[in-house]
């Protein structure tokens, strides 16, 4: 069904002003492109990661199928797998929304987990809040992984999931900071701050901006993966027990969708195309498994609204 804004006499408003046109011919094309690429990928073909054998679980942030296969060089099996969405918090509202996981503590670093109600895991540690690199505009992996090494020491008897950002945007490696935009919003340019918005990367792609080229940011995001990368198989080894890593979503570069061929970037909430829903699951060897238990869960320090929209407004979610 078409949106009520579709009626006769905003039809013919439309179509006597040409940028009104174009713009909403491309919501109408995006509106058809999501509802058939949903047909193709219905969520409910989608792994459920916490069914899944693991003790650790890292889930790299906009992490596509293709960069981790071409760039990997971990040890185990990789295969591929359908994620229930192509944003993040589409990935949380799916696998962790009404559900409770007490023998889980969740280390992560991306804002939306503040959407989740409270007692899903038996702890969520914010690594957003206080890890947060201004300079940056994200949280870089390291502080995660030190997160993650801090709650296995203190919850010893529990499943680890650790939800890094990267290789999501900024772009945090020398590659990426050396780009025209190092922020999603602006606020970090190059390597001075600006409290000005500027237009995201992504939409400098789309607008076919000559000063950002498609082969430029996907060398930074390549770079942003391999900084996580190294840092997850560092952290696999003292953490212990079975390490998997995996992703909430992809990313777009360019690629046209169907049945509209409009060339999209970045990831758009509810668009279930592959280069958004099929990511990595990577198993580590693993010669011990860990002993897991379920107890009652703790409170979870809130997290200041304005804080929280801030973060969500420098990775691109405002």
């Amino acid at each position: 069904m078409l949106p009520s804004r579709y009626n006769l006499t905003n039809l013919r408003r439309v179509v006597r002003d040409p940028r009104r046109l174009r713009t909403e011919a491309a919501a109408l094309g995006s509106r058809l492109n999501r509802a058939v690429a949903a047909r193709r990928h219905p969520p409910g073909d989608a792994v459920a990661i916490m069914d899944e054998d693991w003790d650790n679980c890292f889930v790299l942030d906009a992490c596509r199928y293709d960069l981790f296969a071409e760039r990997h060089d971990l040890p185990g099996e990789l295969r591929k797998v359908t994620s229930p969405g192509s944003q993040s918090l589409e990935f949380l509202e799916h696998n962790f929304a009404g559900e409770t996981h007490h023998d889980t503590v969740y280390v992560t670093a991306n804002p939306f987990a503040t959407r989740l109600d409270d007692g899903v895991f038996h702890r969520v540690v914010d690594c957003f809040a206080d890890e947060w690199d201004p300079d940056l505009g994200t949280v870089p992996p390291g502080a995660v992984a030190d997160a993650a090494r801090a709650a296995r020491e203190r919850y010893p008897e529990k499943r680890l999931l650790v939800h890094f950002m990267q290789p999501h945007y900024p772009f945090i490696g020398e590659t990426g900071r050396s780009l025209d935009s190092g922020g999603v919003t602006g606020h970090v340019t190059g390597q001075a701050k600006t409290d000005e918005p500027t237009d995201s990367i992504w939409d400098r792609l789309a607008a076919g901006d000559a000063a950002v080229s498609t082969e430029a940011v996907w060398a930074a995001y390549a770079e942003n993966f391999d900084l996580v990368a190294e840092c997850a198989a560092d952290l696999a080894t003292p953490l212990g027990g079975k390490t998997v890593l995996t992703a909430d979503h992809g990313n777009l570069f360019g690629e046209r969708q169907w049945p509209v061929p409009f060339r999209r970037y970045g990831h758009p909430a509810g668009l279930r195309v592959p280069e958004l829903v099929e990511v990595p699951w990577h198993e580590l060897p693993a010669d011990e498994r860990r002993t897991v238990t379920a107890d009652p869960p703790e409170q979870t320090d809130d997290v200041a609204s304005d804080t929280v929209r801030d973060r969500l407004d420098h990775l691109g979610y405002a």
